[in-house]
């Protein structure tokens, strides 16, 4: 016969596990060590809202942006600016990529010495509605602009992970994302407003054409695009003035910091420490002083002869590696560059639209640079009347 194995007392209380008296030594300074860093965190914010340094609200507060979080978002970011808290995001982003090789929610990384923007590979919410948006603006910009006498050239700039895609290494770029550029450059020239598509200029260039751990392009890439956009203006039957001969030549080799080094918390780390840093010969662009072929003219005596009639508009890729200097040289003549950093899609245009450059002395042609990430973000309204 089978024993029946003896029952154990019903409800029988398990007793809890005493701690040693190393942990509860431990746990008392812990306590402390936890309370001694929230309340640092506590006063090093509070001296911050008490300066008036954080603004309350951003400056454009739409009813979206509020139901997304824009306002706590943006709170966050202020106060993430106090002493404190950038000590500490330092030491936990350096650690993270000791131990981890993590570097942080808006950089990926990639193939040995490769770094990405995340804000690449990002899938928006009503993307193509955002795009449709931005393509209609474009529109009815060039149809302003062309009352005026000026028209208007636009310029695609690819993302880095689409042309360098061989060095993204198990970096996921969703595949949504393949049509993006092309698809809102095909509605502009369909509307008749020229527009260059730059990923086949530079695709045959593949990683050779962008900076490893930068967003940007090299100078590989920047004299590539920007022969390109050269050609499209003379494919127009644009002569952009006025005439000059630029020389150029290339400066001593130094070190370039990539701002996704940056952008990763991990550029205070020993450089050994780093991903591999580039080494960059940057050349040099200057326009070449000759004399004047004629006498004085109308033009002359108030200053306006020798005024480029050609502008730049965009974001920091027209600021590096030296892109306005190898455009001018392929233009044969000076440009006005109002690009600016962070510029996204509507920044550039709107503080050129509002300033005196554009109103007393608009151009002959404006070429309007766009990275391809900004296509399908959130757009803001560009004030040209």
């Amino acid at each position: 016969m089978t024993k029946t194995p003896p029952l154990s007392p019903p409800d029988t209380p398990m007793l809890p596990t005493l701690p040693t008296e190393l942990a509860v030594r431990v746990s008392r300074w812990s306590g402390f060590a936890l309370a001694a860093l929230l309340g640092a965190g506590l006063v090093s914010c509070g001296w911050l809202l008490c300066s008036g340094k954080v603004q309350m609200l951003p400056p454009k507060l739409t009813r979206d942006a509020a139901l997304h979080g824009a306002v706590t978002h943006h709170i966050a970011k202020q106060l993430s600016d106090a002493w404190f808290p950038e000590r500490a995001a330092d030491l936990e982003r350096g650690a993270s990529w000791l131990l981890f090789h993590d570097a942080g929610p808006r950089v990926r990384v990639g193939c040995p010495g490769w770094l990405f923007l995340n804000d690449e590979l990002e899938v928006h919410d009503q993307a193509q509605a955002h795009a449709a948006a931005k393509a209609r603006a474009v529109i009815d910009i060039q149809q302003r602009l062309r009352k005026r006498g000026i028209r208007l050239l636009v310029a695609v700039v690819p993302d880095k992970s689409r042309i360098a895609a061989a060095e993204l290494c198990g970096v996921d770029r969703p595949a949504q994302l393949a049509p993006r550029a092309a698809d809102w450059i095909a509605a502009l020239q369909q509307a008749g407003v020229p527009a260059v598509n730059l990923a086949p200029v530079l695709q045959p260039l593949g990683a050779a054409a962008y900076l490893r751990t930068d967003t940007h392009w090299n100078e590989t890439g920047a004299r590539a695009a920007a022969q390109a956009i050269a050609a499209q203006v003379q494919a127009m039957g644009i002569q952009a003035t006025p005439r000059t001969v630029f020389d150029v030549h290339a400066g001593a080799p130094a070190r370039r910091p990539g701002d996704l080094v940056h952008l990763a918390g991990i550029d205070w780390l020993p450089l050994d420490l780093q991903p591999k840093p580039e080494i960059v010969a940057a050349t040099q662009v200057s326009a070449r002083q000759d004399p004047p072929a004629g006498g004085d003219s109308l033009d002359d005596l108030f200053g306006n002869a020798n005024l480029p009639d050609v502008a730049l508009i965009g974001t920091s890729f027209s600021r590096n590696s030296n892109f306005l200097g190898f455009l001018q040289a392929a233009l044969g003549a000076p440009v006005g560059s109002f690009a600016k950093d962070g510029g996204a899609f509507s920044g550039s245009a709107n503080e050129y639209f509002a300033n005196r450059a554009f109103s007393q002395t608009p151009p002959k042609l404006l070429i309007w640079e766009i990275p391809e990430r900004d296509l399908q973000t959130a757009y803001e309204p560009i004030g040209l009347k």
